[in-house]
């Protein structure tokens, strides 16, 4: 795998090619270009915002900003994952033709989408900044130097979870249609539209500690909890009357979602690279 490693670094340029490249077809003869991509999140935020606050009556200060800190992890989870279900079969005529690491292909995928997540936190931060100064909200935290790591974690999750999905979707192309039904289910599973203290709340009082550790093993629920509780302040708020209190982020969890990443990563690159010679001769 070192030597493989190697190898990749040496086409790093071409790395960057793939990654301009989905970034021109993404917006290609699009007048607002990446704002495009931002209209679908603040559209769905807006809608769930309504939804939550008057309809089941959450009661949580700036409600909306909780909303994004968790809504725009998922989105570069989700549609880097769903990408990735199609990219080897999209360059399949390159696959035939040219030698180059194979894996190149979904790592691009989530490199383009991580792009798109730090432009999208980069104005997610300007609303706060505007919230503080016009609305009297709370500042920008010191703890927001976690970003990078959390951001890196997630980067490290989804380049494993990509090399098992785009190899697999080579071998059984319903990879795509039963992942697109699994982000579904997922996306309620996880605290993006809602604040994880609303499980803590709901579970047995006698195991609720265990119970919601177990909850925190999954990766992607222990990572929106941190993208929350690092880029916002704690909160006060309710849900039809009964008081909900904010929870600290719990580090060891965090710790322990660091080495899942990490071997989550070198377990697809394993699974892939044991693959990915046969590609072009299925595709």
């Amino acid at each position: 795998m070192i030597d493989e490693l190697r190898e990749l670094a040496k086409y790093k340029n071409l790395l960057m090619q793939l990654v301009l490249r989905d970034l021109k077809v993404r917006y290609k003869n699009s007048a607002l270009g990446f704002f495009w991509s931002l209209a679908n999140p603040l559209v769905q935020v807006a809608t769930i915002t309504v939804v939550v606050k008057y309809v089941m009556r959450l009661d949580i200060p700036n409600y909306s900003a909780y909303l994004l800190g968790g809504y725009l992890p998922w989105m570069f989870f989700q549609y880097a994952l769903l990408d990735s279900s199609q990219v080897i079969l999209l360059h399949r005529d390159l696959l035939r033709k040219v030698y180059f690491p194979r894996e190149l292909l979904p790592l691009s995928v989530v490199v383009a989408n991580l792009i798109h997540f730090i432009l999208a936190l980069v104005v997610f931060f300007a609303y706060l900044l505007f919230y503080y100064i016009f609305l009297h909200g709370s500042p920008i935290l010191p703890t927001v130097l976690w970003l990078p790591v959390l951001v890196g974690l997630q980067f490290l999750l989804l380049v494993g979870l990509t090399f098992v999905v785009s190899a697999l979707n080579v071998f059984y192309e319903d990879t795509k249609y039963i992942l697109t039904v699994l982000m579904n289910v997922m996306f309620y599973l996880t605290p993006v539209m809602y604040v994880s203290e609303l499980v803590y709340t709901r579970l047995p009082e006698a195991h609720r500690t265990l119970l919601f550790k177990l909850y925190l093993l999954s990766p992607l629920n222990m990572l929106t909890e941190a993208y929350r509780k690092t880029m916002l302040p704690a909160f006060h708020g309710g849900v039809r009357g009964e008081q909900i209190q904010s929870l600290p982020l719990d580090y060891g969890m965090l710790a322990i979602c660091a080495i899942v990443c990490v071997l989550v990563a070198v377990g697809g690159y394993a699974f892939f690279n044991a693959r990915k010679w046969v590609f072009a001769e299925r595709v």
